[in-house]
C-alpha cells in the first residue's frame, strides 16, 4: 500500500510537557470564550442575536466600501460582506444584529433595500434573499443548540464509557473537549461570527477528534499485549503513535483536500464553517498524538496497573 510517510520513530512522548503548556493556553481560551458566548457577549450571529439579512447584487460593479459608506449613516450596526460567487458577481449580504420584531424587521428590511437603491440610482439591485431573526426566535434558536451540544456531549462519554477503560476515557474525553474549545477560542479571538452552522462544525469535529483517537489507542491496546514482557510504557505508546502516523496524516490530509476546497469554492455562506473544520482537523491531529497519549502516559506514570 502507497504511503506518504514511511516508517517513522519519532519521541513525540518526549514533548509533551512543552504540548501540554500549548493546550492548556488553547483550552483556557476556549473556556473564556465560551463563558462570554453563553452570557450573549461575544459576536453572535443573527440566529442568536436576533436581526435581520438582506442577500442580493448589483447589476454594475459596486465596492464594499462605498456601500458599507451608504448604509452606515443610518444603520451603525451594520455589517455588509461581499459573496466571491462565479454565478452572480457584485454580490453582498447585508445584516444589522440588532433584535427585531415581525413587523419592526420588515421595516428595516424595506428600508436598507430603500436606501441601497436610492445610493446607486441607476444600478439595479435585485434581493436574492432576505431573513428576520426576533428576539424570542433568537432565544429558542440559543437554547435548541445548547441542548443540541450536551446531548451530543453525553452521547461522546456514554461510547467512550464503552469502549475504553476508564483511564483512556477519561483522556479521550478531554482531547475531544481540548479540540472543541481550541477552535472556539480561535474563532473568537479572530472576531468571527458564531451562528448555527459553527455550532454543526463543532460538533462535527467533535467526532472527527474521537474517531483519530480511538485509532491510536486501539494501537497501543494493541502493543502493549504485544510488548507487554518489554515493561516499557512510554516506549510502547511511543510506537503506537509513530506505527498510525501514516493512517492518521492520510486521512488528515484527505479531509483538508475536501474542506479546503468547500473554503475557497463554497460560497460566503459556507466559509467559516469550512474554516472551522480545517482548524479541526488539524487540531484533531495534534491532540491525538500531543494529548490524549501523553495524558495516558502521565496517568500511567503516577498510578502504574499494567507494568510494575
Amino acid at each position: 500500500m502507497f504511503r506518504i510517510i514511511g516508517e517513522t520513530n519519532i519521541n513525540f512522548i518526549g514533548v509533551r510537557k512543552v504540548a501540554f503548556i500549548v493546550s492548556l493556553c488553547l483550552v483556557a481560551l476556549g473556556i473564556y470564550a465560551f463563558v462570554m458566548i453563553l452570557t450573549g457577549h461575544g459576536n453572535l450571529g443573527i440566529d442568536f442575536a436576533g436581526g435581520v439579512m438582506v442577500q442580493g447584487h448589483f447589476q454594475n460593479k459596486v465596492t464594499i466600501e462605498d456601500l458599507r459608506g451608504k448604509l452606515t449613516s443610518e444603520f451603525p450596526d451594520v455589517q455588509v460582506t461581499e459573496i466571491t460567487d462565479f454565478k452572480e458577481p457584485n454580490a453582498f449580504i447585508i445584516k444589522t444584529k440588532s433584535p427585531e420584531s415581525e413587523e419592526a424587521g420588515k421595516e428595516r428590511l424595506a428600508r436598507i433595500e430603500t436606501v441601497v437603491r436610492e445610493g446607486f440610482e441607476g444600478n439595479v439591485f435585485t434581493v436574492d434573499s432576505e431573513h428576520i431573526i426576533g428576539p424570542a426566535v433568537g432565544e429558542s434558536l440559543r437554547k435548541d443548540a445548547r441542548w443540541a451540544v450536551l446531548l451530543s456531549i453525553l452521547g461522546i462519554l456514554i461510547y467512550i464509557g464503552f469502549r475504553f477503560d476508564f483511564r483512556s476515557g477519561v483522556a479521550a474525553t478531554v482531547a475531544t473537549f481540548h479540540d472543541v474549545l481550541a477552535v472556539l477560542g480561535i474563532f473568537y479571538i479572530l472576531n468571527i461570527e458564531f451562528d448555527l452552522l459553527i455550532v454543526t462544525a463543532l460538533l462535527t469535529l467533535a467526532g472527527y477528534s474521537l474517531t483519530d483517537t480511538v485509532v491510536v489507542y486501539d494501537r497501543i491496546r494493541e502493543n502493549l499485549k504485544k510488548f507487554r514482557a518489554k515493561g516499557e510504557f512510554i516506549w510502547s505508546v511511543n510506537k503506537s503513535i509513530n506505527d498510525v502516523l501514516s493512517r492518521t496524516f492520510n486521512t488528515s490530509i484527505t479531509v483538508l483536500f475536501v474542506v479546503v476546497t468547500l473554503f475557497f469554492f463554497g460560497g460566503e455562506v459556507l466559509r467559516y464553517f469550512s474554516l472551522a473544520i480545517i482548524m479541526g482537523v488539524i487540531i484533531g491531529t495534534y491532540s491525538s498524538i500531543f494529548v490524549a497519549s501523553p495524558i495516558v502516559v502521565e496517568w500511567e506514570a503516577r498510578s502504574p496497573r499494567r507494568f510494575k
